[in-house]
């Protein structure tokens, strides 16, 4: 299909606009946060230009005990729904047995609850059970979030894998662990990288969930929303503008790591 200039144009405004409406509140909390204001305000003339926000969220003992938190919720829970979702997605996608339709219609089934609501019924059920809200029920809740989605990266990825490796390896008399350690595992270690970046960003950033289940342990998400409204402080767009290069830096951290064990599961595969 022949393309006009016109409709060239048309679809890099529409490019633009898109990125414009995905990227500009970002813009506008990192340009907030250099500020001199003790309002929120943009920092003009240059001389209002400042790091001291920065200076502050980074020596703030209170801002480093929810990073911490926050960040040991979204550790667990990626490493708990790697662990589900691996199996899960084998379930899902490689392995044909009696249920597996049903399964396949309920394991996703917890991505389309709303979070409050799926985050109230949970404390219900911690209640019920009589245990207290801490930032282990949150990874437990985050969990039930995540897995479902960590079973769907991992699923496409399932789809994909080439049932002959694993039939050559049976052949030759390798156990069935020996398979899953050795060819299953390697073979899906792209997805599960994947898997993980979804995992890690979804927990971090999560306030729902958080919010119903984390008890006195609040995490960061909380912690912004506290400060947000009891009244505007500087120091919260610096905080949020550091979360979002950490997430950037994870990111890329995580694309490297993808790149590097697609190429050795390709030359894994070639030999």
């Amino acid at each position: 299909m022949v393309v006009s200039r016109t409709q060239k144009a048309g679809f890099s405004l529409y490019a633009g606009l898109i990125l414009l409406l995905f990227y500009f509140p970002l813009f506008c909390i990192i340009v907030a946060s250099l500020s001199s204001k003790r309002y929120f305000a943009f920092p003009y003339p240059a001389e209002d230009l400042t790091l001291k926000w920065y200076d502050a969220a980074l020596h703030s003992p209170q801002v480093s005990e929810f990073v911490v938190i926050s960040l040991k919720i979204a550790g667990l829970t990626t490493l708990c729904s790697l662990a589900i979702g691996f199996f899960a997605a084998l379930a899902y996608a490689r392995y044909v047995w009696r249920g597996r339709k049903t399964f396949q219609r309920l394991v996703l089934l917890p991505l389309f609850f709303p979070q409050s609501v799926l985050g109230l019924a949970l404390l219900m059920w911690f209640n019920f059970l009589d245990i207290t809200p801490s930032w282990w029920t949150a990874v437990i809740s985050h969990t039930v979030w995540i897995a479902p989605i960590t079973t769907l990266i991992m699923s496409i990825q399932a789809y994909g894998l080439d049932d002959s490796l694993e039939e050559a390896a049976r052949d030759m008399g390798a156990t069935r662990g020996q398979i899953l350690r050795l060819i299953t595992l390697p073979l899906l270690a792209p997805g599960m990288v994947s898997a993980a970046c979804f995992a890690i960003l979804l927990s971090w950033g999560n306030f729902a969930l958080s919010l119903y289940t984390t008890g006195p342990d609040s995490a960061l998400p909380e912690w912004l929303y506290a400060r947000m409204t009891s009244g505007y402080q500087p120091i919260v767009p610096a905080v949020g503008a550091l979360s979002v290069l950490g997430a950037i830096l994870l990111v890329v951290a995580l694309f490297g790591i993808l790149r590097w064990t697609t190429r050795k599961t390709r030359r894994a595969a070639a030999h």
